[in-house]
Formats: structure tokens, sequence, C-alpha cells
């Protein structure tokens, strides 16, 4: 193997297999990164056993051949040198793969390619093409909510459905619910529904970034895998094991009626509950909501936003609705869940509907119906 490349192209493609190169690993060689040609470029694989991600880099290939090296030796080596074009050579006798820039070289030993376990291909199967954008706000709004506990491995993924032209993303943990839908790219075959880890849906949003070319998503349910192609300047694959199991029926966990119905500006009620979360930390991280019909025609309704702690002290900030409908309500929620649904639609405005103290609370952009957002209330003495 002999090679030459920008350093500059090199140290962002083993940024991206980063990701998936094993911390821990049964199985040393996880920790290293496969060096191989492909298609006349350098072609960059790690994986975890989980998860797998490949890159290629453009490259000035002089001879062919494939290596494993430890991944973060090499990663460090090669940030620490000029932005300048990297020579990589392979010697077949020592096994070292001499690394030279400039005045710069270095001797690094390598494992043999057929010791890296085989990076997963997914050439078959239900493919789908969604644009970058509505996928990173699917995940955005949805992947936070997964369980990170291991108790129950299928609510640590998301559930994604297709459906001719559409998708849908769910996760729950127990405690909270967030659905997502949005539109494909093309019609896919046939309906589909598999498990994928959060960590990889994460990890996916990551990578696609500011990216404006579409994603591809391949589905292969039978060997247990899911792959996603990004596109752009620097093409991308990430190759993800399918959680096994039944993701919860969650539609009959929806409520479907409220007695309580209040329209309130996201960035205000965020930034209060932000504040009430300072006091709640104290006092079993609970946000108390009291949703108020206004006394007279000439007055907003409100919700007044506490806290309180026997140790620090307490806290309430009443701020106006937009609009309520039906009676006055009361429900507290966990205030870090309470955040996070809040955080992830950000801004306009949010719709609020509650039933009972003790019935789930339901979060809707009033702008769209293509999220619905279920949170479990905590039990309080009002």
């Amino acid at each position: 193997m002999k090679i030459s490349c920008l350093q500059e192209n090199l140290s962002r493609g083993l940024a991206v297999v980063g990701r998936a190169v094993a911390s821990r690993a049964t199985l040393p060689v996880t920790q290293n990164v496969l060096l191989s040609v492909e298609q006349s470029m350098l072609k960059l694989s790690a994986t975890n056993l989980e998860i797998a991600m490949t890159t290629w880099v453009g490259a000035s290939i002089q001879e062919e051949g494939s290596i494993t090296v430890p991944a973060r030796l090499l990663t460090e080596f090669v940030n620490s040198l000029p932005n300048d074009t990297i020579d990589l050579t392979l010697d077949q006798g020592s096994g070292l793969l001499e690394i030279s820039s400039g005045n710069s070289n270095a001797h690094i030993n390598t494992t043999e390619a057929s010791e890296f376990p085989p990076i997963p291909t997914v050439d078959d199967g239900i493919a789908a093409q969604v644009d970058p954008l509505v996928l990173k706000s699917a995940i955005t709004r949805v992947a936070f909510a997964a369980a990170t506990e291991e108790s129950r491995p299928v609510l640590t993924g998301v559930e994604m459905k297709l459906d001719a032209g559409k998708f849908t993303m769910a996760a729950a943990d127990g405690f909270r619910l967030a659905v997502h839908h949005g539109d494909l790219l093309n019609s896919v075959s046939e309906e589909m529904s598999v498990i994928i880890p959060a960590r990889t849906m994460n990890e996916l949003n990551r990578l696609v970034g500011d990216r404006e070319e579409p994603v591809e998503i391949l589905m292969t349910p039978a060997k247990g895998q899911v792959m996603f192609r990004v596109q752009g300047a620097d093409r991308i694959e990430i190759v993800s094991q399918l959680l096994q199991g039944t993701f919860p029926n969650y539609e009959q966990l929806i409520p479907q009626s409220y007695t309580t119905r209040a329209i309130m500006d996201l960035p205000t009620v965020l930034r209060s509950a932000r504040t009430a979360a300072i006091f709640a930390r104290d006092g079993s991280n609970i946000i108390r909501m009291h949703l108020l019909p206004a006394e007279a025609d000439s007055e907003p309704p409100k919700v007044e936003i506490s806290a309180r702690s026997e140790e620090v002290g307490d806290n309430k900030d009443v701020v106006d609705l937009d609009e309520i409908e039906g009676e006055e309500g009361k429900i507290a929620f966990n205030s870090r869940y309470l955040l996070d649904v809040l955080a992830v639609l950000d801004k306009g405005k949010v719709a609020l509907e509650t039933t009972t103290s003790s019935s789930p609370g339901v979060f809707r952009p009033t702008d769209s119906d293509d999220y619905i957002h279920v949170v479990m209330p905590m039990f309080v003495q009002w």
C-alpha cells in the first residue's frame, strides 16, 4: 500500500469514522481503523460491532492494499501535522505503516486487515430517500425520548416506520413518548417497521449536519440491519444493527380528548420553566403548571409555573397565555422532561392539553400536526 492524500481530508475522515471505534473492546482490533483502497480512493472504516461507519477520502493511489491501524494514535498524529500532503506507505515485511509529511515521519505497528470484522453491506431491502432537514428535525424531536437504561432494550431505540411516501419515528422511555411524522422523497414498495438504536440516530443527526443532498435509507430486517448513506463533499455510510423485539403500541398511550387546552409562547414558557428548574432540582425535580382561564374579558388567560423546595425556598412565575380552551387545569412534570420537550420545539407556539392532574400531558406545536409529545405527570399535593 502506498497512498498520498491531504492532511485536512484524512483528518476529517478519521474524525467521522472515529465515532464508531470501540472504546472498550473484547476484540482489540475494533479499536483500529481499517485503511483500504476502493474506486481509486482511500476508504476508512471502523466498527464497534453495533455500528459501522465508512467514508472515502480523495487520494493518489500508487499501490493498493489494506491494513488496520490503532485509531486513536493515527488520528492524534495526523491532527498534529500541518495542512500538507501526507504519504502512507506500508512495509509488507515489517508490517509497519510509515506516515510522512514534510519533515515529520512516523512508523506505526499495524494489524492485518483479515483480522478486522467484516463491515456489513446492505445491498437489498427497502430503499427510501429523505430530505436532510426533515430527517434532522425528526431525530432531534424524537431520539432524546428513548430510554438510556438497558432493562428494556427496545426502549433504547427509535421505531422507524416507512409507509408509501411517509415515515414515522417514535421513542419512549416509560415516562414520555415522542412521535414525529414526515415525508419521504420517494414512495416505498412495502410498509416497513424497524427499531434503530437511539445512539445510531444521534450519530446520524450529527453527520448529516448542514448537508443539502438527500439521505438514503436501506432497511433489511431479515438481516437485522439498516444503512444510512449521507451524500455531500464526502460520502459516509452508517450501518447499524437493529434492536430485536416489539415496540410498544404507542397509539393507545396518546390521549384522545382533553378538558383544558392552553396555547403558549414557547420562548417565554421555556425561559420561565428554566427558572423554576433552579428550585426544582432541590425539590424532587418537580415543576407545577397551573392553567388559569381569564378572570375578565379584558385580561388574558395565564399559566403559573412554579417549583418549591423545603430546603431552599420556592419560585413562581405568571405567564400570559395566547388562549385557553376549557376549564382550569393543574399538572406537574419532571423538570427535565418538561425542559426537554420545550427545548426541541424551540420557537413559535405550543399547545398543552390536559385532562386531570394524574393524566398525561400532551404537547403539540400549533403550526403543524407532524409532532406529538406525551409526558406522564408527577403526583403532588396542590
